[in-house]
C-alpha cells in the first residue's frame, strides 16, 4: 500500500542534523530488527526487549520522521517504499557502527591492541627499535602505529588524541600533559675533520663563537637547547643552514659548511669529529609524555609502564640496529626531530 504522510511531524526539514541523530539513533536497530523479521513479536524476542517497548519505539520513529515505514497486518508488518529506502541507509549506518566498535575493541585488547607512539627522529634508528624489541618479548602481538616528529608537533598530536605516548625533548611542562624524565643525552660539538678544533678532544662552546652553525629549524627542541647553550656561553650562534633532521646536519658539517651541537650518532659519520663540550652542562633531557586525565587501554598502560621502567637506561645500547624488526603490524610516519 502507498505510504501516507503523518500529520504534525516531530522533525521539520529545517531541523538540525544533531537533533535528528539524537532522536532517531536509539531506534534504528529496533527498526532494522523488525524490518528483517517482518514480525514485531519475533523481533522483540530476538532483541530481548518487551514487545510493547518495541512497538512504541517504532511508532515514535514514524512520528518523528512523519512517514509510514511499515504496513501493518496484525503483528505481521511489511516495509512501505519509504521503509525500504530508509532500511538501506540504516543498515549501512549500523554496519559502520559495528565496524567502529570492533575496531576500538581490537585496539584495546590487552594481547593484540594498538599503541600510537611518537618519538624524536634521532631515536628512530637504534633506541626505539631496541625498546620495541624488548617490549614485544613479553607482548609479542601488541601492534604499534609509529610517528617520528619534532617535539612540539608530537605534543599537538597528543592533545588531538592521535598519539598515546611520545618520547620527546625538552621534557614538557604543561598543565594538560603528564611527563616523566627518563634519560639524558650528552651533546657534542661536531666539526669537520679538517677543522682547527678537530685535533682536540674537549672544547668550550665559547671557542666556537665565531663559527657558522648548522642547526635545526626554530621550534625544534634541539634548536632551543642549542640557542640556550650558546647564550649561556656568551654568544648568539651565527646560523648558516637550518634543517629538519640531525643526520642531515652532520652531513653539512662533513661538507665543511659549519659546526653543530648534536646528540651522538647511531652510526659513526666519516668526515666529522665529535668533541666533548666542557664548562657547561651540554645535554638534552629525554622524557615520555601523555595527555593527562585520559584513561589508558591495557596495551598503552603496559607500554607506559615499560617505558617508565627504563628510567636512567633508556639510551643504553640495546643491541638493536637500524634493521631491527618491529613486527608486521608496525607503521612508521617519518618527519623531523
Amino acid at each position: 500500500m502507498p505510504h501516507q504522510q503523518r500529520s504534525a511531524p516531530r522533525l521539520s526539514r529545517d531541523s538540525d542534523a544533531e537533533d535528528i541523530v539524537t532522536l532517531l539513533a536509539p531506534r534504528l536497530a529496533y527498526f532494522a530488527g523488525v524490518a528483517r523479521t517482518e514480525h514485531v513479536t519475533r523481533a522483540a524476542q530476538e532483541m530481548g526487549i518487551p514487545q510493547s517497548t518495541l512497538s512504541r519505539a517504532l511508532v515514535r520513529l514514524e512520528r518523528d520522521l512523519g512517514v509510514d515505514l511499515f504496513a501493518r497486518r496484525g503483528r505481521t508488518v511489511s516495509l512501505t517504499p519509504a521503509g525500504r529506502t530508509f532500511l538501506g541507509s540504516v543498515e549501512r549506518a549500523l554496519g559502520e557502527v559495528e565496524r567502529a566498535a570492533e575496531s576500538v575493541r581490537a585496539d584495546a585488547d590487552p594481547a593484540t591492541g594498538k599503541v600510537a607512539f611518537g618519538f624524536l627522529h634521532t631515536m628512530g634508528s637504534e633506541t626505539v627499535p631496541g625498546l620495541l624489541r624488548a617490549f614485544r618479548a613479553d607482548h609479542p602481538r601488541v601492534r604499534f602505529s609509529l610517528v617520528q616528529n619534532y617535539g612540539e608537533a608530537m605534543l599537538e598530536r597528543l592533545r588531538a588524541g592521535e598519539l598515546d605516548l611520545c618520547l620527546t625533548s625538552p621534557v614538557p611542562d604543561a598543565p594538560d600533559l603528564v611527563a616523566r624524565r627518563l634519560d639524558e643525552q650528552r651533546l657534542r660539538l661536531v666539526v669537520p675533520d679538517d677543522h682547527r678544533l678537530a685535533t682536540r678532544k674537549r672544547v668550550r662552546l665559547a671557542e666556537a663563537a665565531d663559527e657558522a652553525f648548522v642547526t635545526l629549524e626554530p621550534g625544534y627542541g634541539l634548536r632551543r637547547i642549542t640557542d640556550d647553550l650558546c647564550q649561556e656561553a656568551g654568544f648568539k650562534p651565527r646560523v648558516a643552514f637550518e634543517g629538519e633532521e640531525a643526520e642531515t646536519l652532520r652531513g653539512l658539517v662533513a661538507a665543511g659548511l659549519g659546526v653543530a651541537l648534536l646528540p651522538p650518532p647511531a652510526v659513526r659519520r666519516p668526515g666529522v669529529v665529535e668533541l666533548t663540550v666542557t664548562g657547561q652542562r651540554a645535554v638534552r633531557e629525554i622524557g615520555v609524555a601523555w595527555l593527562g586525565g585520559h584513561p589508558d587501554t591495557p596495551p598503552v598502560a603496559a607500554f607506559k609502564e615499560f617505558l617508565l621502567s627504563r628510567k636512567g637506561k633508556l639510551l643504553q645500547q640495546t643491541g638493536a640496529g637500524p634493521q631491527a624488526e618491529l613486527g608486521p603490524q608496525a607503521r612508521i610516519s617519518p618527519s623531523g626531530d
